[in-house]
């Protein structure tokens, strides 16, 4: 793969869109010292300068097609067999968001909440929340509402990846963001972190935006639930969920860190997400 690579930057190809090749670098000869491991030293200086060029965001590793469609089918396996494996979840999502992602980007960027969230680039870490502010909020607000969820399941932000496989930086943010906003969702939702609770959170964001990985875990997320839970999902839960998707406006137009105070029920009707269902199983 890298002699490949090496050849294509001395060849002037783009390996990335906006990652010029090397110009005017010549193929080491025979006669030219070499490394233990067979390569010449200039080519060893071009291939660590080619890998600056193409990491485009801290964390980032750059793949071709061939690699994205390998790492796709290998992390969807693993997915399916352990749904709480989060970094199989968080590949297959970065290698088949590709488009996906442009749409939902382009939502944020033709919504004024939207593109200010593009252009601040905040963050929902436990580093930037205020947990002391969150707790002291009444209840029913988002802020005190979120923070029970974290709490009462025992689960943290900062357990969210960092994104790697995404070829363009603006977009590694959409699904950053993303995936930071996915417990917020869950408090918006009224859903559980049970499988139950997941799988619906999962129509209603496969249906706002059309992740494959989002329909993936909706279409193949009840395979493990019981038949009593079959039942209420396919009648009750999933009707609503999709009925929500389809209402409701873009959930990453809202800059949530600026809404703490806003009652969950006024933001479901500002968004046009439908009051949940009561959970009878």
């Amino acid at each position: 793969m890298r002699p490949l690579l090496l050849r294509a930057a001395r060849a002037g190809l783009p390996l990335l869109r906006g990652a010029p090749a090397s110009p005017g670098k010549a193929r080491p000869s025979h006669s030219e010292p070499r490394g233990r491991d067979g390569r010449g030293e200039e080519e060893e200086e071009e291939e660590e300068e080619m890998e600056g060029w193409h990491q485009l965001y801290p964390g980032h590793i750059p793949t071709s097609p061939l690699q994205k469609a390998l790492l796709a089918a290998g992390s969807a396996v693993m997915a399916l067999y352990d749904p709480y494996r989060h970094d199989m979840v968080a590949v297959l999502g970065e290698t088949t968001g590709c488009l996906a992602l442009p749409n939902l980007r382009d939502k944020m960027k033709n919504h004024p909440e939207g593109h200010r969230i593009l252009q601040e680039r905040p963050r929902i870490r436990l580093s930037t929340l205020d947990v002391a502010r969150l707790r002291a909020l009444p209840g029913g607000s988002l802020g005190r509402e979120y923070l029970r969820f974290l709490e009462d399941n025992k689960v943290s932000p900062d357990t969210r990846m960092p994104p790697k496989f995404v070829d363009d930086e603006e977009l590694a943010y959409v699904i950053q963001r993303y995936r930071e906003v996915h417990d917020l969702m869950h408090t918006l939702l009224g859903m559980p972190t049970n499988m139950l609770g997941e799988v619906v959170v999962k129509w209603f964001e496969a249906v706002q935006t059309g992740l494959p990985m989002c329909v993936l875990g909706a279409a193949f997320g009840p395979v493990r639930l019981s038949t009593r839970k079959l039942q209420v999902l396919a009648t009750e839960l999933v009707p609503w969920a999709i009925r929500s998707g389809l209402n409701a406006s873009c959930v990453l137009n809202v800059y949530y860190e600026q809404r703490w105070e806003q009652p969950v029920e006024s933001l479901r009707e500002e968004l046009g997400i439908f009051p949940p269902p009561a959970l009878r199983v």
